[in-house]
C-alpha cells in the first residue's frame, strides 16, 4: 500500500531557498563593515554597540511599511526602490525625535520565495541603510502559501536610533514667531497610493504603456537623514516633523505646543509635477492636502536668525524655503490661501 508523503516542500514552503535568500543577505549587510560591528544575520537575534560620544543615551525605535506602492512594483515588475522606500519611512521618522538611526531589520512576507524579486528589495533596503548611515541587522522572509495570491507580497521596516537626552526634539523647544521651513519631497513619497491607484482604475490608465507615470510613481523616498542629523548637531532646529499619511497639516499639529499655532501660506508651497498632474485629473485640492504630502517632504521649524544657516546643508534639489510661521492661537495649524499647482520645485 502506497502512502503518500507530506513535506514542507508540496506545502509551498521551500527552505532552501529560503537558505539561499539569507546567505545573500549576509554577503550584502557585510560590505562597508567596520572592525566594530557585530554579524549579525542567520542569528536569532542582533546586536549592536551604542555610541560612546552620546550623552545619557535614550533610545528612539519606528516602524512603517510602503503600503499600495508595492502594486505599483509589481505591475511594472520592478522592485530595486521600495526598499529605500521602506528604510525611509521608518528612519524619516527617528530624526523628527532627533534620534541618530543605528539598525533596521525588515519583514518580507510572500506567497513564493523569487530570489530575483527579494534579491531587488534586499539591494534596495541596503541603499536606503546606506543613505541613513544605519547598518542592516536582520529580519525576517516568510513564505506564506495561501495567504497570499501568486506573486504578492508585503514589506515591513522597523529601525532603532539614539538620541543625548539633551538633544531630544521636543515640543517645548518651539516658539513663538519660529518659522517654519520646508523641505521638498522627492514625489509622492510612500503615502497616497490606493487614491492613486484608484484614479487610474476609473481613467483606466495603463502605466506600463505612460513613461511619465512610470518614472515618478516608483521614484523612492527621499531620506532626509543626513542633513537633519547636521543641522541637529549645530543645534538649528526647534522641531521637525515627517510629512507623511494625513498630508501637511495633520503632521505638523502633532509637534506643536497648546496655545500656538503653524501659520502656513499655501502659495508658497511648490509642488512637483506629479501633484499638479494628480490634481488635474480630479483630485480636489483639500483631498491632496489631507492625503499627499504635495511637495513638502518634511518640515523644520527653526529661530528666524538661523535661517541661512540652513542652506548649506542641502542640495539644490532639496533647498528649503520658508512657508509660514509658529504664531498664538489655540488652533494647531492655520492653511492660507491655494496653493499654487503649477509653481513647480
Amino acid at each position: 500500500m502506497n502512502k503518500k508523503k507530506f513535506t514542507y516542500k508540496k506545502s509551498g514552503v521551500n527552505i532552501k531557498a529560503a537558505d539561499k535568500f539569507v546567505n545573500f543577505i549576509s554577503s550584502v549587510s557585510s560590505k562597508k563593515r567596520g572592525k566594530k560591528k557585530f554579524s549579525n544575520i542567520g542569528g536569532f537575534g542582533s546586536i549592536t554597540n551604542i555610541p560612546n560620544n552620546i550623552k545619557k543615551p535614550k533610545i528612539v525605535a519606528c516602524t512603517d511599511g510602503v503600503g499600495t506602492k508595492i502594486e505599483i512594483a509589481n505591475t511594472l515588475n520592478k522592485f530595486d526602490t521600495i526598499g529605500i522606500d521602506l528604510v525611509a519611512m521608518s528612519v524619516n521618522d527617528l530624526i523628527v525625535q532627533g534620534a541618530k538611526p543605528l539598525l533596521f531589520l525588515d519583514y518580507i512576507s510572500i506567497n513564493k520565495i523569487d530570489l530575483n524579486k527579494l534579491k531587488a528589495i534586499i539591494k534596495g533596503i541596503k541603499k536606503g541603510c546606506d543613505q541613513s548611515e544605519c547598518e542592516l541587522v536582520g529580519g525576517e522572509t516568510a513564505e506564506m502559501p495561501g495567504t497570499y495570491s501568486k506573486g504578492k507580497f508585503d514589506i515591513a521596516g522597523f529601525a532603532v536610533g539614539v538620541v543625548g537626552k539633551n538633544k531630544i526634539l521636543n515640543k517645548n523647544k518651539i516658539k513663538k514667531n519660529n518659522l517654519i521651513i520646508a523641505i521638498p519631497s522627492s514625489g509622492l513619497h510612500s503615502n497616497g497610493y490606493s487614491l492613486v491607484r484608484y484614479l487610474l482604475k476609473q481613467k483606466k490608465i495603463n502605466i506600463k504603456k505612460n513613461k511619465f507615470l512610470k518614472t515618478e510613481l516608483l521614484k523612492p523616498t527621499k531620506i532626509y537623514v543626513k542633513e537633519i542629523m547636521n543641522l541637529i548637531n549645530k543645534n538649528l532646529i526647534n522641531g521637525c516633523a515627517n510629512i507623511t499619511g494625513g498630508g501637511l497639516s495633520d503632521n505638523i499639529k502633532r509637534i506643536i505646543p497648546d496655545k500656538l499655532s503653524a501659520n502656513i501660506s499655501l502659495d508658497q508651497i511648490k509642488t512637483s509635477k506629479i501633484f499638479n498632474w494628480l490634481k488635474k485629473n480630479g483630485i480636489s485640492e483639500m483631498e491632496m492636502l489631507k492625503t499627499f504630502n504635495c511637495g513638502v517632504g518634511f518640515c523644520i521649524i527653526i529661530e528666524r536668525k538661523n535661517l541661512k544657516k540652513i542652506d548649506k546643508f542641502f542640495s539644490k534639489q532639496y533647498k528649503p524655503y520658508v512657508i509660514g510661521k509658529i504664531s498664538e492661537n489655540n488652533k494647531k495649524v492655520i492653511l492660507n490661501g491655494s496653493i499654487n499647482w503649477l509653481q513647480q520645485n
